[in-house]
């Protein structure tokens, strides 16, 4: 009750940058989830995608709850659903729909997998899908800051890196830095909140104001309390209290700041929260 509370008097919804409700954890629940997240303040939800068959049951989702923006991509754990004509599905499923803000989830995760070669063969056209489309990527980077950075660092070198997010970010400030200087934005989720995260405390506390994003990745990473449990798109002001804790700052300059980030990395779609 305290949180719904404490974000009536907030001048700037909060915006989840990174959800996924489309799972089937949320059948049985989703409009009173959908109610708990307006009560809670949340303007905007940006839905990740993992693989392309998704793409259908998040864009009902999105005819569902008007506040809902997706994204299309092919997750780095996921290289079944990787095929000859995945790119060229995702651009159709792009420029359908003036709701798809991003291409993603996208990424590398070497700490379930060892297959870099494999995740860098469905990476590298997603990428270039993004910067054909002027869209941002959003980025799982698990275990991989080092060919990550290589790899934007290279295209950066050739005028091809797009812009974009480290979603769910867990990595050192050192790394931090780097995806900074190629110009990308940094996204916290509920492991921000967790008392162990300290690389990820200390990120929270030195990434510039203008760079910074909060998101859930619900279902997953509730936030404290709730570690353990299912989370979702309400949670996501837990995730701004804390961030704004480690700062120093307050909760209402937290909630615009992110909202306003979030809004500047994915355009207009986004705005009117």
């Amino acid at each position: 009750m305290a949180a719904a509370v404490a974000l009536e008097s907030l001048s700037a919804p909060l915006i989840d940058s990174h959800c996924h409700i489309v799972f089937r954890n949320f059948d049985e629940d989703l409009e009173e989830v959908a109610q708990r997240w307006r009560d809670a303040g949340v303007g905007r939800l940006l839905h990740a995608c993992v693989e392309p068959s998704e793409i259908p049951a998040i864009r009902a989702l999105a005819d569902r709850f008007p506040e809902l923006r997706y994204s299309v991509g092919v997750h780095p754990l996921d290289p079944e659903h990787w095929a000859p004509d995945t790119q060229q599905v995702l651009r159709e499923a792009a420029q359908a729909d003036p709701r798809v803000v991003a291409i993603g989830e996208l990424g590398l995760d070497l700490f379930r997998d060892k297959n870099l070669e494999q995740q860098l063969a469905m990476l590298r056209p997603q990428l270039d899908l993004a910067v054909e489309l002027d869209l941002p990527v959003i980025i799982h980077c698990r275990d991989a800051a080092e060919p990550m950075l290589r790899e934007l660092r290279d295209r950066a070198d050739r005028g091809a890196c797009p812009k974009g997010v480290m979603h769910c970010w867990s990595g050192t400030p050192e790394e931090m830095q780097g995806f900074l200087e190629l110009g990308l934005y940094i996204s916290f989720s509920g492991n921000v909140t967790f008392p162990k995260a300290t690389d990820t405390h200390a990120c929270a506390q030195a990434v510039p104001a203008e760079r910074f994003l909060v998101e859930t990745d619900c279902p997953f990473l509730a936030p404290v309390p709730r570690r353990g449990k299912r989370n979702e798109p309400s949670y996501v002001m837990a995730v701004a209290q804390r961030v704004a804790e480690l700062r120093q700052d307050s909760l209402q300059a937290v909630a615009l700041q992110s909202t306003s980030n979030a809004c500047a990395l994915f355009g207009p779609a986004l705005h009117n929260v």
